[in-house]
C-alpha cells in the first residue's frame, strides 16, 4: 500500500466514524426522551431489563451510550444497582445489530435483489433523500430522519472506502503475518481492547475489523480474540463516566466491566478447551463481515444467558470491590431530601440532550413544588402566626435558590446541544421560568417576615381588612395552582386563564389599598397596620406577576411569539376569551361592600 492508499483508508475510517456518530445522534434525537424514560421506569424482572436494554441500544446504536445513561440513572438515585445489571447485559446484545448492518457491505451475488442489498446500491439513494429532507423540509422530525439517512449513507460509504483501500494489503506479507500473530488469544484480546478503548465504541471497532476482512488475511482464529477484547475495551466509557459519581454509580460501571471480563474468560476457556479436542477447522478460514457479526452476536447472547442467573453475584462483586461505608458528603446529602431533584441534573445525560431536557423539566417541577409549599405556608400565616412555618419557609427558599443555581447552569450547557423542536420549546420555557419561581420564593420570605413583625408588635387587622385579605388570598391561591399545573403539563389552554386572573388581582390590590386609605381617614386603622397591609398586597400582586410571566412563557413557546408586551397587548385586545374570563374572575373574587 502506497501513501495514497493509506490516505484513502484513513479517509474511509474518518467517514465511517463520522457516519456512525451522526446516525447515532440522529436516532437518539428522534427518539427523544421516550426510550430513556422506559429505562428509567423499569422496575420489574431481569429478563425484561435485558430486553429493554437490548431494544434501546439497538435503536440508539451504542451500548456505551446506554451504559453511561444507566450509570447516570444510578448516580441520580432514579434506578437501583440491581435494575442496572440486566440493562447492561441487554445493551451488550443490542449493540450487535450494528455489525449485522455493516456485514451488508460483503454481500455477493449477481441477482437484482442481492445487488439491491449491497450498500453501494442503496446508500446513494438514502443520501439523496437525507439531503432533501435536511435542506428543503422545515419539519424537525423530517430533518432528524434526514440526518439518520445521511449518517447511514456516510457510514456505509466509509466502510466501502475502507474495505477497498485495505484490499491491496492482502499481498503484503508483513500485514498478513501480523494477523497470524493475533491468533494468540492474549495478544488478540489486548489489541481488540486497546482499539475499542481508544475510539470508545465496540460497534465501530467491530466495523473496522469487518473492513479488514476484505484483505482475506483475517482468519476466524485471529478475529475471535480481537472480538473478545473489543467487548472488554468498550467498558472504558462507562468506567470514565463513573469517575466522581456515587458509589452505586461506580459499581454500575464495574458490573459492566465484570460482565464482559467474566463472559470473555468463560467463553475463551470453554472455546479453546473444546478446540484442543475437536480442532475447529473454521479457525483457519478467512473471516467475512457476516462471520464477524455472527461471532459478536453469539458471544454476547451466550454471555448474557450464562451470567443472567448470576446477576446478584455480579452485583455483590461490585459491592465488594467498592465497600459500603458512607462518607460525610453522602450523609449530608441524605439529610436534604428536597435536593433530590438536583441529582437528576447529571452531566452524563448531556450526551443525550433529549433526556437531559426531560430531567431538567422534572427538576424544575420539583422546584415549583417547593415554591408552592412556601407560598401556601406564607399565606397561612395570615390566619395565625406559627414560628415553625416561618422557619420552614426560610429553608424552602434556600432549597429553591439551590435549584435555580443548578438548573441555570445545566440549562446553559444544554443550549449548546442539538435538540428537537419540542425539546427546544421545553428548554426555552424553563430558562424563562426558573428565575420567576425563585423570586416567588423570595416573596414568600417577605410575607413571613411581615408576619413576624406583626406578631412581635401584637398587631391585628380589622375584621373588614381580614375579610378583604381572605378574598385576595383565595385569588392568589387560584392563580398559583393554575400556573403551576399549566407549567408542569405545558397546558396552553390552562395557561391562557392566568392573565385574566392576574388583571383581577391587580384590581384587588388597588381596591384594598383604596379601602384602607378610607378607613385610615376615618381613624378605623393605624398607619403601622397600613404598612403591613400594603406589604402583603404588594407581595401578592408581584407573585401574581411572576405567575403571569410563567404562563406567558408556556404560551409564547407554543405560539412562537417572543415580544412579551406585544403578545399581552394582543390577547387583551383581540382574544374574546380574555374578557370572558376576566369578568368571571371579577365576579368570583368581588370584595364585600
Amino acid at each position: 500500500m502506497d501513501i495514497f492508499g493509506l490516505l484513502t483508508m484513513l479517509g474511509g475510517l474518518a467517514l465511517f466514524l463520522y457516519g456512525m456518530h451522526t446516525m447515532g445522534d440522529g436516532l437518539a434525537k428522534m427518539a427523544g426522551s421516550r426510550l430513556e424514560q422506559i429505562l428509567e421506569k423499569l422496575t420489574s424482572t431481569p429478563i425484561r431489563a435485558v430486553l429493554l436494554g437490548a431494544g434501546v441500544t439497538a435503536v440508539i446504536q451504542s451500548s456505551s451510550a446506554t451504559t453511561v445513561m444507566v450509570v447516570g440513572f444510578v448516580n441520580s438515585g432514579i434506578m437501583k444497582l440491581s435494575q442496572a445489571v440486566g440493562i447492561i447485559m441487554g445493551a451488550n446484545v443490542g449493540t450487535t445489530i450494528t455489525s449485522w448492518i455493516l456485514s451488508l457491505a460483503g454481500v455477493e451475488g449477481d441477482s437484482f435483489f442481492i445487488q439491491l442489498l449491497k450498500p453501494s446500491s442503496f446508500s446513494p439513494v438514502l443520501a439523496m433523500i437525507g439531503v432533501i429532507f435536511l435542506l428543503f423540509l422545515k419539519d424537525e422530525n423530517k430533518k432528524d430522519i434526514g440526518t439518520i439517512l445521511l449518517g447511514f449513507a456516510v457510514l456505509m460509504f466509509g466502510m466501502e472506502t475502507m474495505s477497498g483501500a485495505v484490499k491491496p494489503l492482502a499481498d503484503v506479507p508483513e500485514f498478513t503475518s501480523l494477523f497470524v500473530a493475533f491468533k494468540n488469544p492474549i495478544l488478540g484480546m489486548l489489541v481488540g481492547a486497546l482499539l475499542t478503548a481508544v475510539i470508545q465504541s465496540s460497534s465501530a471497532s467491530v466495523g473496522i475489523l469487518q473492513a479488514m476482512c476484505a484483505t482475506g488475511a483475517v482468519s476466524f482464529g485471529a478475529a475471535i480474540p480481537i472480538i473478545m477484547g473489543q467487548n472488554i475495551g468498550t467498558c472504558v466509557t462507562a468506567m470514565i463516566s463513573g469517575i466522581g459519581a456515587s458509589k452505586n454509580a461506580k459499581r454500575t460501571a464495574l458490573v459492566h466491566l465484570y460482565f464482559n471480563l467474566i463472559g470473555t474468560a468463560v467463553f475463551m476457556i470453554v472455546f479453546y478447551s473444546l478446540n484442543a479436542f475437536l480442532h475447529f477447522t473454521f479457525l483457519d478460514q478467512a473471516a467475512n463481515g457476516a462471520g464477524i457479526a455472527l461471532v459478536h452476536t453469539a458471544f454476547n447472547i451466550m454471555a448474557t444467558l450464562v451470567l443472567l442467573p448470576f446477576s446478584k453475584v455480579l452485583e455483590r462483586l461490585a459491592v465488594l470491590t467498592i465497600p459500603e461505608h458512607e462518607d460525610p458528603k453522602e450523609r449530608e446529602q441524605k439529610k436534604l431530601p428536597e435536593e433530590a431533584g438536583i441529582k437528576l441534573l447529571d452531566e452524563r445525560f448531556l450526551e443525550r440532550p433529549a433526556f437531559a431536557v426531560a430531567q431538567a423539566k422534572a427538576a424544575a417541577i420539583e422546584m415549583a413544588k417547593l415554591v408552592s409549599e412556601a407560598l401556601t405556608l406564607a399565606m397561612e400565616l395570615n390566619e395565625g402566626y406559627d414560628k415553625k412555618k416561618v422557619k420552614r419557609i426560610s429553608e424552602l427558599e434556600q432549597r429553591v435558590d439551590t435549584y435555580e443555581d443548578g438548573l441555570g447552569t445545566y440549562l446553559v450547557q444544554l443550549c449548546a446541544k442539538p435538540l428537537a423542536e419540542h425539546d427546544n420549546h421545553v428548554l426555552t420555557t424553563l430558562l424563562k421560568s426558573i428565575s420567576d419561581l425563585e423570586r416567588m420564593a423570595d416573596h414568600a420570605v417577605n410575607l413571613a417576615q411581615n408576619a413576624q413583625r406583626m406578631n412581635k408588635e401584637q398587631a391585628h387587622f380589622s375584621k373588614k381588612a381580614t375579610a378583604e385579605l381572605a378574598v385576595f388570598t383565595d385569588a392568589l391561591q387560584d392563580i398559583i395552582q393554575v400556573t403551576f399545573h399549566a407549567f408542569e403539563h405545558a397546558d396552553v389552554e390552562e395557561a391562557m386563564q392566568v392573565e385574566p386572573l392576574e388583571e383581577v388581582i391587580d384590581d384587588l390590590k388597588e381596591e384594598i389599598r383604596s379601602r384602607h386609605i378610607k378607613r385610615l381617614a376615618k381613624g378605623k386603622c393605624t398607619i403601622e397596620l397600613g404598612f403591613a397591609l400594603t406589604d402583603i398586597v404588594t407581595n401578592y400582586e408581584r407573585i401574581a406577576d411572576h405567575c403571569s410571566n410563567i404562563a406567558v412563557a408556556v404560551i409564547q413557546v407554543d405560539e412562537k411569539e417572543h415580544d412579551v408586551h406585544k403578545y399581552l397587548g394582543q390577547i387583551k385586545a383581540e382574544d374574546p376569551r380574555f374578557a370572558q374570563l376576566y369578568h368571571s374572575y371579577k365576579e368570583r373574587y368581588a370584595l364585600e361592600q
